[in-house]
């Protein structure tokens, strides 16, 4: 999303890099370019003015004018003024104190709501909550349904009167429920409409009223870019929301509404929808995503990230294998399978240091290739798997037709392994250090 805006400011500090001193004079051209950039990527005009003041008089003072590396620093201090910006800090959702915790989502239709309902309290399940969905919207048709999907693939109960109860006696009744049942998170998915009316904002007001939600979450499409901000601020208005949960931040658009949204309602955007999958949601730092913005990477996020994905027992036990050389394909498909659960390559690579997002377009995890190499191994029997040198020219073609897929794609992929396990061979001597860093340089499947 923040790939032409990262771009844009990139080259405005070009302007002070290749100055030893700079003046007040560098300092004003900088800054609009600076100004210009931000504006074409949507973000609220009241917002840049305000922004360039501030920057503008930092970056006249002595700390970049008597500064030896004056480029450096007025990086920073855009940096920082970005990160200030977005809210300064993390903000976390709130618990209460006595369960259960009563999260009321609510937005425009087509904003991902019932979604990201379900994806926040899969976020929490996994963190040892025992959620429970509550299916509030009974005017937009299959709404209902569409939240027990999610519930459903999510392993979360959901809570449903049907759609000819008013959607506050159904909140009324969910929190019934769930003290009764012993749940500690209960997200309601209230009704969105295309655009916001008196009947839909009373109904939310009513809803409020009758729960006294611990969170009231407003979800907004980051697509919409300038209205996200009015929506944003006309919810808060009526409703007084505790935070926003900012949605489809994967998309390819200008990105400025999680730069205005903060700085608008005065209220703090607590959850990014990062793609489709249900496991796509993350807390909001400003300060990380200050960094990406600036192409300084996100390391943080991106080791949050290896750390979800990544079992320390089955680490553990994959080292000892490649050091007794009895790694099998089962333990490929292992390894397939942990790189998946970290998500899209090219938003990985856009939280290293120095890598551009968008860098590798062209080289994103080819799905169908997965797809393709999970089919051949799970094709194969157990003694293939373990000892693929048995696998003759008969044993291919079963393979290959058993996983739909071409003998020469099953030759491609144990030529893959092969080579894999002669790199191994090589390394299972060396020392730790040594030895993974070579693994680092071995080729998967995909």
């Amino acid at each position: 999303m923040f790939e032409s805006l990262g771009e844009k400011l990139n080259n405005a500090f070009k302007r002070f890099r290749n100055k030893g001193k700079l003046t007040e004079a560098d300092v004003k051209a900088g800054m609009r370019e600076i100004k210009l950039a931000l504006l074409e990527a949507d973000v609220n005009f009241k917002v840049v003015r305000d922004f360039i003041k501030i920057v503008s008089e930092r970056a006249v003072g002595t700390e970049v004018l008597e500064s030896l590396l004056p480029a450096q620093q007025v990086v920073k201090i855009v940096n920082e003024e970005l990160t200030r910006l977005m809210g300064g800090s993390q903000s976390k959702l709130v618990i209460s104190p006595k369960p259960p915790t009563v999260i009321m989502m609510v937005g425009l239709q087509g904003a991902g709501k019932t979604t990201h309902a379900g994806k926040l309290a899969g976020l929490y399940k996994k963190q040892g909550k025992r959620p429970l969905l509550v299916a509030g919207d009974v005017y937009r048709p299959a709404a209902i349904k569409q939240l027990q999907v999610v519930g459903e693939k999510l392993e979360i109960p959901v809570f449903t009167m049907g759609d000819q109860v008013s959607p506050v006696q159904i909140a009324r009744e969910d929190v019934k429920h769930a003290i009764q049942k012993g749940y500690d998170m209960v997200f309601i998915d209230t009704a969105g409409r295309l655009q916001i009316d008196e009947v839909l904002m009373e109904e939310l007001k009513n809803i409020k009223a009758e729960v006294n939600p611990t969170e009231i979450l407003l979800t907004v499409d980051a697509m919409i870019g300038q209205e996200s901000v009015n929506v944003a601020e006309t919810f808060n208005e009526l409703l007084d929301i505790t935070g926003v949960i900012l949605t489809k931040l994967d998309g390819d658009t200008r990105g400025g509404a999680a730069l205005s949204i903060r700085y608008v309602t005065g209220k703090p955007i607590k959850f990014v929808g990062m793609g489709e999958k249900l496991d796509t949601i993350e807390p909001f730092h400003p300060d990380r995503m200050a960094s990406r913005i600036l192409g300084m990477g996100d390391v943080l996020t991106l080791i949050d990230k290896a750390q979800a994905a990544f079992d320390e027992k089955q680490a553990a036990e994959l080292e000892q294998k490649m050091r007794q050389q009895t790694f099998t394909l089962d333990d490929y498909l292992d390894q397939m399978n942990q790189i998946k659960k970290m998500g899209n390559l090219d938003q990985l690579m856009g939280m290293i240091p120095g890598m551009k997002p968008g860098a590798l377009k062209d080289a994103k995890i080819d799905e169908k290739a997965l797809s393709h190499t999970e089919a051949i191994i799970r094709a194969m029997t157990p003694k293939e798997r373990t000892k693929p040198e048995i696998i003759n020219a008969s044993r291919k073609k079963r393979i290959a037709q058993g996983s739909g897929t071409s003998v020469e794609e099953v030759n491609k992929l144990l030529r893959q392994f092969e080579q894999m396990l002669k790199m191994m061979k090589q390394f299972s001597g060396m020392g730790k250090n040594k030895g993974m860093k070579m693994f680092g340089r071995m080729k998967m499947p995909f």
